[in-house]
Order: structure tokens, then sequence, then C-alpha cells
């Protein structure tokens, strides 16, 4: 997850950044700082990842257009 999906993910559910510490218990300065390209633990990276996928967030790697995020299909 780069830094840029990161702030994609977060716009595309309509969270905030203290939406998503509250969502994986991480600080709101850790999500920060993160999404500004600092260094974090591959454990932080991935509690961050798995919250956002859990919540319908699908990470698109770099195609040639650059990364990316899509929200999952919805089964209503």
């Amino acid at each position: 997850m780069k830094p840029v999906q990161l702030k994609m993910a977060r716009a595309a559910l309509g969270l905030g950044v203290r939406d998503l510490a509250d969502m994986t218990g991480i600080t709101a300065n850790t999500i920060s700082r993160i999404e500004n390209g600092a260094d974090a633990k591959q454990s932080t990276i991935n509690a961050i990842r798995q919250a956002l996928e859990s919540a319908g967030v699908i990470f698109i790697p770099s195609n040639g257009n650059g990364p990316g995020v899509r929200l999952r299909d919805r089964q209503d």
C-alpha cells in the first residue's frame, strides 16, 4: 500500500484520519505521517490495509497508470 493509496482509500470510504484511527487503534498522527510518506512498521501498514479491505477497499497495483483503489461491489 502506497501513501497515495491510503489517502484514496480513506476518501473513497468517506473516512477522516480520526475515523481510521478509531477503526485500527493506530494514532491519527501515525496515519497522517504514513500518508505523507514516513516509514512505518510493516505490522502497522498491515493493520491499516486490513481495516480498509474489510471496509470494502480493493488495492490496485501500479499498472502503467500508477497505483489506485476501488470499492468492492456491494451485494445488497
